[in-house]
Protein backbone atom coordinates (compact mmCIF):
# COMPACT_ATOMS: atom_id res chain seq x y z
CA UNK A 1 0.00 0.00 0.00
CA UNK A 2 1.25 3.47 -1.07
CA UNK A 3 2.30 6.64 1.30
CA UNK A 4 -0.80 8.21 -0.06
CA UNK A 5 -3.31 5.83 0.09
CA UNK A 6 -2.24 5.07 3.85
CA UNK A 7 -2.67 8.38 4.85
CA UNK A 8 -6.24 8.33 3.33
CA UNK A 9 -6.79 5.54 5.98
CA UNK A 10 -5.63 7.30 8.85
CA UNK A 11 -7.14 10.29 7.82
CA UNK A 12 -10.76 8.35 7.24
CA UNK A 13 -9.93 7.18 10.87
CA UNK A 14 -9.43 10.43 12.49
CA UNK A 15 -12.36 11.82 10.67
CA UNK A 16 -14.24 8.65 12.15
CA UNK A 17 -12.52 9.24 16.07
CA UNK A 18 -13.21 13.03 15.56
CA UNK A 19 -17.31 12.09 14.50
CA UNK A 20 -17.45 9.41 17.02
CA UNK A 21 -16.65 11.85 19.64
CA UNK A 22 -19.06 14.35 18.97
CA UNK A 23 -21.77 12.09 18.64
CA UNK A 24 -21.16 10.93 22.42
CA UNK A 25 -20.70 14.32 23.42
CA UNK A 26 -23.77 15.45 22.14
CA UNK A 27 -25.81 12.00 23.87
CA UNK A 28 -24.10 12.71 27.31
CA UNK A 29 -26.29 15.73 26.41
CA UNK A 30 -29.15 13.79 25.83
CA UNK A 31 -29.60 15.26 22.42
CA UNK A 32 -32.43 13.82 20.56
CA UNK A 33 -30.09 13.34 16.90
CA UNK A 34 -31.74 12.45 13.76
CA UNK A 35 -35.55 13.75 15.33
CA UNK A 36 -38.24 15.89 14.50
CA UNK A 37 -39.34 17.48 17.36
CA UNK A 38 -43.52 18.07 16.64
CA UNK A 39 -45.40 21.38 17.82
CA UNK A 40 -44.35 24.97 18.20
CA UNK A 41 -40.67 25.48 17.40
CA UNK A 42 -40.34 27.53 20.61
CA UNK A 43 -41.61 24.88 22.85
CA UNK A 44 -39.64 22.18 20.83
CA UNK A 45 -36.23 23.87 21.60
CA UNK A 46 -37.04 24.29 25.42
CA UNK A 47 -36.65 21.02 25.32
CA UNK A 48 -32.66 21.29 24.37
CA UNK A 49 -30.25 21.95 26.82
CA UNK A 50 -28.33 25.25 26.76
CA UNK A 51 -25.38 25.66 24.33
CA UNK A 52 -25.69 21.89 22.76
CA UNK A 53 -25.92 22.93 19.29
CA UNK A 54 -23.31 23.50 16.84
CA UNK A 55 -25.18 26.18 13.91
CA UNK A 56 -28.79 26.95 13.60
CA UNK A 57 -30.17 27.36 10.17
CA UNK A 58 -33.77 28.72 9.94
CA UNK A 59 -36.16 29.25 7.31
CA UNK A 60 -38.99 30.91 9.47
CA UNK A 61 -42.50 31.93 7.75
CA UNK A 62 -41.93 34.77 5.85
CA UNK A 63 -45.01 36.57 6.65
CA UNK A 64 -45.83 36.98 2.41
CA UNK A 65 -49.52 39.28 3.46
CA UNK A 66 -50.53 38.02 0.45
CA UNK A 67 -53.94 39.70 -0.42
CA UNK A 68 -55.42 37.31 -2.47
CA UNK A 69 -54.84 34.66 -5.18
CA UNK A 70 -51.90 35.35 -7.45
CA UNK A 71 -52.65 34.27 -11.24
CA UNK A 72 -50.60 34.15 -14.67
CA UNK A 73 -52.10 36.43 -17.50
CA UNK A 74 -53.79 33.64 -18.79
CA UNK A 75 -55.75 32.93 -15.65
CA UNK A 76 -54.11 30.35 -14.44
CA UNK A 77 -53.45 30.24 -10.57
CA UNK A 78 -49.85 30.43 -9.41
CA UNK A 79 -48.79 28.06 -6.98
CA UNK A 80 -47.77 30.31 -4.02
CA UNK A 81 -47.70 30.37 -0.13
CA UNK A 82 -51.26 30.52 1.08
CA UNK A 83 -50.67 27.73 3.78
CA UNK A 84 -51.73 28.73 7.49
CA UNK A 85 -48.12 28.56 8.77
CA UNK A 86 -47.43 31.95 7.09
CA UNK A 87 -50.31 34.01 8.14
CA UNK A 88 -49.76 36.47 10.71
CA UNK A 89 -52.32 38.69 12.07
CA UNK A 90 -50.06 41.97 12.53
CA UNK A 91 -46.25 42.73 12.55
CA UNK A 92 -46.20 42.99 15.74
CA UNK A 93 -47.49 39.33 16.11
CA UNK A 94 -44.55 38.13 14.15
CA UNK A 95 -41.61 40.21 15.80
CA UNK A 96 -42.94 38.44 18.74
CA UNK A 97 -42.80 35.31 17.38
CA UNK A 98 -39.42 36.00 15.73
CA UNK A 99 -37.83 37.59 19.28
CA UNK A 100 -39.41 33.86 20.85
CA UNK A 101 -37.62 31.88 18.77
CA UNK A 102 -34.38 33.51 18.00
CA UNK A 103 -34.22 33.82 22.23
CA UNK A 104 -34.24 29.80 22.02
CA UNK A 105 -31.77 29.54 19.47
CA UNK A 106 -29.46 31.81 20.67
CA UNK A 107 -29.63 29.69 24.35
CA UNK A 108 -29.20 26.57 22.58
CA UNK A 109 -26.09 27.80 20.27
CA UNK A 110 -22.97 27.35 21.45
CA UNK A 111 -20.45 30.24 22.16
CA UNK A 112 -18.83 29.78 18.84
CA UNK A 113 -21.67 28.16 17.24
CA UNK A 114 -23.68 30.26 13.98
CA UNK A 115 -26.78 31.22 12.83
CA UNK A 116 -28.19 31.13 9.45
CA UNK A 117 -31.60 32.79 8.63
CA UNK A 118 -33.30 32.75 4.94
CA UNK A 119 -35.91 35.11 4.30
CA UNK A 120 -37.09 37.67 1.80
CA UNK A 121 -37.96 41.27 1.95
CA UNK A 122 -41.25 40.49 3.34
CA UNK A 123 -39.28 39.32 6.61
CA UNK A 124 -35.76 39.89 6.54
CA UNK A 125 -35.44 43.13 7.73
CA UNK A 126 -37.34 42.82 10.59
CA UNK A 127 -35.77 39.16 11.48
CA UNK A 128 -32.18 41.25 10.98
CA UNK A 129 -33.27 43.68 13.62
CA UNK A 130 -34.44 41.12 16.09
CA UNK A 131 -31.14 39.07 16.36
CA UNK A 132 -28.62 42.34 16.40
CA UNK A 133 -31.16 43.30 19.30
CA UNK A 134 -30.47 39.85 21.00
CA UNK A 135 -26.84 39.95 20.86
CA UNK A 136 -26.20 38.18 18.05
CA UNK A 137 -23.59 39.58 15.42
CA UNK A 138 -24.15 39.70 11.70
CA UNK A 139 -20.81 38.37 10.00
CA UNK A 140 -22.51 38.43 6.17
CA UNK A 141 -25.85 38.86 4.39
CA UNK A 142 -25.66 36.69 1.33
CA UNK A 143 -27.75 36.96 -1.75
CA UNK A 144 -29.16 33.71 -3.29
CA UNK A 145 -29.70 34.99 -6.94
CA UNK A 146 -31.72 32.41 -8.46
CA UNK A 147 -30.70 31.71 -11.55
CA UNK A 148 -34.46 30.35 -12.77
CA UNK A 149 -36.84 32.85 -10.43
CA UNK A 150 -40.52 32.94 -11.49
CA UNK A 151 -41.65 35.82 -13.39
CA UNK A 152 -43.39 39.07 -12.09
CA UNK A 153 -46.91 37.84 -14.00
CA UNK A 154 -48.60 41.00 -13.89
CA UNK A 155 -45.39 43.00 -14.71
CA UNK A 156 -45.96 46.06 -12.16
CA UNK A 157 -42.89 45.54 -10.01
CA UNK A 158 -38.98 43.80 -10.89
CA UNK A 159 -39.13 40.09 -10.81
CA UNK A 160 -37.87 38.74 -7.51
CA UNK A 161 -35.46 36.74 -8.24
CA UNK A 162 -33.39 36.80 -5.29
CA UNK A 163 -33.29 35.99 -0.93
CA UNK A 164 -30.88 36.89 1.66
CA UNK A 165 -29.40 34.71 3.99
CA UNK A 166 -27.75 36.53 7.50
CA UNK A 167 -25.20 34.70 8.75
CA UNK A 168 -24.47 35.81 12.42
CA UNK A 169 -22.35 34.74 15.53
CA UNK A 170 -23.13 34.86 19.09
CA UNK A 171 -21.66 38.32 19.41
CA UNK A 172 -19.07 40.59 18.61
CA UNK A 173 -16.24 39.17 19.50
CA UNK A 174 -17.40 35.19 19.41
CA UNK A 175 -15.26 33.06 17.70
CA UNK A 176 -16.83 30.65 15.06
CA UNK A 177 -16.37 28.28 12.47
CA UNK A 178 -15.80 29.39 8.25
CA UNK A 179 -14.09 26.65 6.02
CA UNK A 180 -12.74 29.38 4.04
CA UNK A 181 -10.22 27.50 2.22
CA UNK A 182 -13.17 24.74 1.40
CA UNK A 183 -15.07 27.60 0.32
CA UNK A 184 -12.20 28.68 -2.34
CA UNK A 185 -11.78 25.51 -3.41
CA UNK A 186 -15.68 24.77 -3.80
CA UNK A 187 -15.54 27.95 -6.00
CA UNK A 188 -12.37 26.91 -8.40
CA UNK A 189 -9.71 28.85 -6.34
CA UNK A 190 -11.44 32.56 -6.59
CA UNK A 191 -12.72 33.61 -3.14
CA UNK A 192 -16.15 33.05 -2.39
CA UNK A 193 -18.33 35.80 -2.49
CA UNK A 194 -21.31 36.69 -0.93
CA UNK A 195 -24.09 36.49 -4.17
CA UNK A 196 -24.59 33.09 -4.77
CA UNK A 197 -26.08 32.13 -8.21
CA UNK A 198 -28.08 28.65 -7.61
CA UNK A 199 -31.74 27.44 -9.06
CA UNK A 200 -34.89 26.82 -7.81
CA UNK A 201 -35.35 23.49 -5.81
CA UNK A 202 -36.44 21.27 -9.14
CA UNK A 203 -36.85 18.17 -11.01
CA UNK A 204 -36.23 15.47 -8.98
CA UNK A 205 -35.16 16.85 -6.12
CA UNK A 206 -38.77 18.54 -5.68
CA UNK A 207 -40.96 16.69 -3.36
CA UNK A 208 -43.91 16.21 -4.94
CA UNK A 209 -47.42 15.09 -2.99
CA UNK A 210 -50.77 13.84 -5.31
CA UNK A 211 -48.89 15.39 -8.49
CA UNK A 212 -48.66 18.93 -6.11
CA UNK A 213 -45.57 20.11 -4.55
CA UNK A 214 -45.28 19.00 -1.20
CA UNK A 215 -44.02 21.94 0.23
CA UNK A 216 -44.34 25.95 -1.34
CA UNK A 217 -40.98 26.83 -0.18
CA UNK A 218 -38.69 23.91 -0.38
CA UNK A 219 -35.01 25.08 -0.59
CA UNK A 220 -32.49 23.52 -3.25
CA UNK A 221 -30.05 21.40 -1.48
CA UNK A 222 -27.67 23.03 -3.21
CA UNK A 223 -28.22 25.89 -1.04
CA UNK A 224 -27.97 23.79 2.44
CA UNK A 225 -24.90 21.76 1.03
CA UNK A 226 -22.78 25.21 0.62
CA UNK A 227 -24.40 26.68 4.37
CA UNK A 228 -22.53 23.45 5.95
CA UNK A 229 -19.85 23.08 3.86
CA UNK A 230 -18.93 26.44 5.14
CA UNK A 231 -19.32 27.11 8.63
CA UNK A 232 -19.74 23.29 10.50
CA UNK A 233 -17.43 20.31 10.75
CA UNK A 234 -17.85 16.34 10.24
CA UNK A 235 -19.90 15.61 13.56
CA UNK A 236 -21.59 19.00 14.46
CA UNK A 237 -24.96 19.42 15.39
CA UNK A 238 -27.14 21.58 13.35
CA UNK A 239 -30.71 22.23 14.24
CA UNK A 240 -33.46 23.33 11.77
CA UNK A 241 -36.61 25.15 13.91
CA UNK A 242 -38.58 24.96 11.13
CA UNK A 243 -37.32 21.82 9.21
CA UNK A 244 -39.98 21.71 6.51
CA UNK A 245 -39.55 18.51 3.92
CA UNK A 246 -36.33 17.97 5.87
CA UNK A 247 -33.56 19.71 3.33
CA UNK A 248 -31.27 20.44 6.31
CA UNK A 249 -31.49 17.04 7.62
CA UNK A 250 -31.02 15.29 4.41
CA UNK A 251 -27.54 17.40 3.48
CA UNK A 252 -26.22 17.11 7.51
CA UNK A 253 -26.56 13.75 7.42
CA UNK A 254 -24.95 13.27 3.61
CA UNK A 255 -22.00 15.30 4.48
CA UNK A 256 -21.88 13.76 8.32
CA UNK A 257 -23.16 16.54 10.74
CA UNK A 258 -25.55 15.44 13.07
CA UNK A 259 -29.55 16.89 12.59
CA UNK A 260 -32.34 17.83 14.47
CA UNK A 261 -35.78 19.32 13.14
CA UNK A 262 -38.96 20.92 14.59
CA UNK A 263 -41.74 20.81 12.58
CA UNK A 264 -45.32 21.03 13.52
CA UNK A 265 -47.21 20.33 11.12
CA UNK A 266 -47.32 16.08 10.53
CA UNK A 267 -47.28 15.74 6.94
CA UNK A 268 -44.20 17.30 6.56
CA UNK A 269 -42.55 15.36 9.14
CA UNK A 270 -43.83 12.51 7.53
CA UNK A 271 -42.14 13.20 4.17
CA UNK A 272 -39.04 14.39 5.88
CA UNK A 273 -38.34 11.45 7.15
CA UNK A 274 -38.79 9.37 4.13
CA UNK A 275 -36.39 11.54 2.22
CA UNK A 276 -33.67 11.23 5.45
CA UNK A 277 -34.14 7.68 5.26
CA UNK A 278 -33.25 7.43 1.92
CA UNK A 279 -30.39 9.59 2.02
CA UNK A 280 -27.21 7.60 2.37
CA UNK A 281 -23.96 9.46 4.03
CA UNK A 282 -20.79 10.10 2.19
CA UNK A 283 -17.62 8.31 2.88
CA UNK A 284 -15.33 9.56 5.78
CA UNK A 285 -12.71 10.03 3.37
CA UNK A 286 -14.85 12.35 0.86
CA UNK A 287 -16.00 14.40 3.26
CA UNK A 288 -12.77 16.12 4.38
CA UNK A 289 -11.91 19.31 3.05
CA UNK A 290 -9.33 21.82 2.39
CA UNK A 291 -7.82 23.19 5.22
CA UNK A 292 -6.89 27.15 5.69
CA UNK A 293 -3.50 28.03 5.35
CA UNK A 294 -4.22 30.58 7.94
CA UNK A 295 -5.47 28.26 10.52
CA UNK A 296 -2.95 25.11 9.44
CA UNK A 297 -0.90 24.05 12.03
CA UNK A 298 3.45 24.80 10.80
CA UNK A 299 4.61 22.00 9.19
CA UNK A 300 8.57 21.63 8.80
CA UNK A 301 9.51 19.63 6.17
CA UNK A 302 11.49 17.24 8.06
CA UNK A 303 8.58 16.14 9.73
CA UNK A 304 7.55 14.48 6.52
CA UNK A 305 11.09 13.21 6.38
CA UNK A 306 10.60 11.55 9.78
CA UNK A 307 7.33 10.13 8.77
CA UNK A 308 8.23 8.41 6.00
CA UNK A 309 5.88 9.89 3.93
CA UNK A 310 9.23 12.00 1.92
CA UNK A 311 12.01 9.21 2.08
CA UNK A 312 15.54 10.69 2.38
CA UNK A 313 16.91 10.18 -1.01
CA UNK A 314 13.93 11.21 -2.99
CA UNK A 315 14.14 13.08 -6.12
CA UNK A 316 12.30 16.59 -6.14
CA UNK A 317 12.00 18.96 -9.00
CA UNK A 318 10.59 22.11 -10.04
CA UNK A 319 8.08 22.21 -12.27
CA UNK A 320 9.90 22.67 -15.32
CA UNK A 321 12.61 19.84 -14.70
CA UNK A 322 15.26 22.52 -14.26
CA UNK A 323 17.13 21.49 -11.19
CA UNK A 324 16.80 17.51 -9.75
CA UNK A 325 17.18 18.05 -5.69
CA UNK A 326 17.97 14.75 -3.41
CA UNK A 327 16.33 14.56 0.28
CA UNK A 328 18.79 14.07 2.54
CA UNK A 329 18.35 12.32 5.84
CA UNK A 330 18.03 15.85 8.02
CA UNK A 331 15.40 17.32 5.45
CA UNK A 332 18.11 19.36 3.61
CA UNK A 333 18.13 19.44 -0.42
CA UNK A 334 21.14 18.60 -2.77
CA UNK A 335 21.56 19.99 -5.87
CA UNK A 336 25.13 19.12 -7.29
CA UNK A 337 27.13 21.03 -4.81
CA UNK A 338 24.74 23.56 -3.17
CA UNK A 339 23.00 22.58 -0.28
CA UNK A 340 20.03 24.15 1.32
CA UNK A 341 16.12 23.68 2.85
CA UNK A 342 13.55 23.48 0.62
CA UNK A 343 12.89 27.06 0.84
CA UNK A 344 16.23 28.74 0.68
CA UNK A 345 17.46 26.10 -2.55
CA UNK A 346 14.36 26.69 -4.13
CA UNK A 347 15.67 30.33 -3.70
CA UNK A 348 19.36 30.45 -4.44
CA UNK A 349 18.88 28.09 -7.95
CA UNK A 350 16.94 30.26 -9.23
CA UNK A 351 18.40 33.91 -7.73
CA UNK A 352 15.29 34.72 -6.23
CA UNK A 353 14.79 37.19 -3.52
CA UNK A 354 12.32 34.44 -1.72
CA UNK A 355 11.05 30.57 -2.78
CA UNK A 356 8.02 29.18 -1.68
CA UNK A 357 9.43 25.59 -1.60
CA UNK A 358 6.30 23.55 -1.23
CA UNK A 359 4.73 24.85 -3.95
CA UNK A 360 8.11 25.23 -6.26
CA UNK A 361 9.44 21.39 -5.63
CA UNK A 362 7.53 18.14 -7.21
CA UNK A 363 7.70 14.71 -6.97
CA UNK A 364 6.94 11.71 -8.76
CA UNK A 365 4.26 9.06 -6.61
CA UNK A 366 2.33 6.13 -8.54
CA UNK A 367 2.84 7.96 -11.66
CA UNK A 368 1.79 11.20 -10.68
CA UNK A 369 3.60 14.47 -10.34
CA UNK A 370 2.84 16.10 -7.18
CA UNK A 371 4.04 19.51 -5.61
CA UNK A 372 5.14 18.51 -2.00
CA UNK A 373 2.28 20.91 -0.62
CA UNK A 374 -0.13 17.79 -1.70
CA UNK A 375 2.08 15.57 0.45
CA UNK A 376 2.37 18.09 3.61
CA UNK A 377 -1.71 18.04 3.13
CA UNK A 378 -2.30 14.56 3.81
CA UNK A 379 0.32 14.74 6.34
CA UNK A 380 -1.99 17.20 8.35
CA UNK A 381 -4.72 14.79 7.52
CA UNK A 382 -3.42 12.29 9.02
CA UNK A 383 -2.40 14.01 12.05
CA UNK A 384 -5.49 16.41 13.01
CA UNK A 385 -6.85 16.19 16.25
Amino acid sequence: MGVIETTKLRAARKATSKSVAAKTDARQLHLPLGRILPGDCVEAMRSLPDKSVDCVFADPPYNLQLGGDLNRPDGSQVDAVTDHWDQFDSFAVYDQFTRDWLSEARRVLKPDGSLWVIGSYHNIFRVGATLQDLGFWILNDIVWRKSNPMPNFKGTRFTNAHETLIWASQGEKAKYQFNYRAMKTLNDELQMRSDWVLPLCGGPERLKHDGHKAHPTQKPEALLYRVLLATTEAGDVVLDPFFGTGTTGAVAKRLGREWIGCEREDFYREIAMQRIDRELPLDERAIATMQSKKNAPRVAFGALVESGMIAPGTQLFDKQRRWIATVRADGSLACDKQVGSIHGLGKDLQGAPSCNGWTFWHLEHAGDVKPVDAIRQNYLLATED
